[in-house]
């Protein structure tokens, strides 16, 4: 069902409330929150990743919702905000980014047994790695060259990774489900912002 509110373009589609709805982390204030980035733009695809991390004594709950539109993507976290002896309190933090700002849609796929993988086979698990330019890994090692009786410093040699935001779906987890939607929802954004929209 359509979510509804006073402002009537501001409503999510169907699929998106469900899915936020099935995440189970305060989904009116989701909602509420990607309703709010979304300005009124009609969603192209989305995808919604629930994750319960364990930290000492206590359980936190995190939710991140990615939507395509015709211009951007939207990236919205909602998280647990606990203080001690404090009421229980969330943060949500929308991000909208400008496609043509999105530099990179990187997919690592986990595939057990892969000696007997045959094309089209489900991958247990995967990572979906997004870039814009926020945040720049960079990964140094010692420069090498090719005598291997050399002593000499060379220096180091590194590459610089944008990596904003890394979500990890797992089939036992989420189920497979969720992982072939993960992989159509990069797959639709890699098409975007390589310039074939609606491809």
């Amino acid at each position: 069902m359509r979510r509804v509110t006073q402002d009537a373009e501001r409503a999510l589609p169907e699929d998106l409330t469900a899915a936020i709805t099935r995440a189970g982390y305060y989904p009116e204030l989701v909602c509420d929150v990607v309703e709010s980035a979304l300005a009124g733009e009609e969603v192209v695809s989305h995808l919604v990743h629930q994750e319960t991390t364990f930290d000492q004594d206590t359980v936190r709950r995190h939710v991140t919702v990615l939507v395509v539109t015709g211009r951007r993507l939207v990236i919205a976290h909602a998280d647990d905000h606990a203080e001690p002896g404090a009421p229980p309190t969330a943060t949500a933090t929308t991000e909208t980014v400008p496609l043509d700002a999105v530099r990179g849609v990187m997919v690592t796929h986990v595939v057990t047994a892969p000696e007997s993988f045959v094309q089209a086979s489900p991958a247990r698990d995967i990572t979906l790695t997004l870039g814009w330019g926020a945040v720049s890994r960079l990964d140094l090692l010692p420069a090498q060259c090719g005598d291997p009786d050399c002593t000499a410093d060379h220096g180091f040699e590194g590459t610089v990774a944008s990596d904003d935001i890394s979500l990890r779906i797992s089939a036992a987890a989420d189920g497979e489900a969720a992982v072939a939607h993960a992989l159509g929802f990069a797959r639709h954004l890699s098409r975007t912002i390589g310039g074939a929209v609606g491809a």
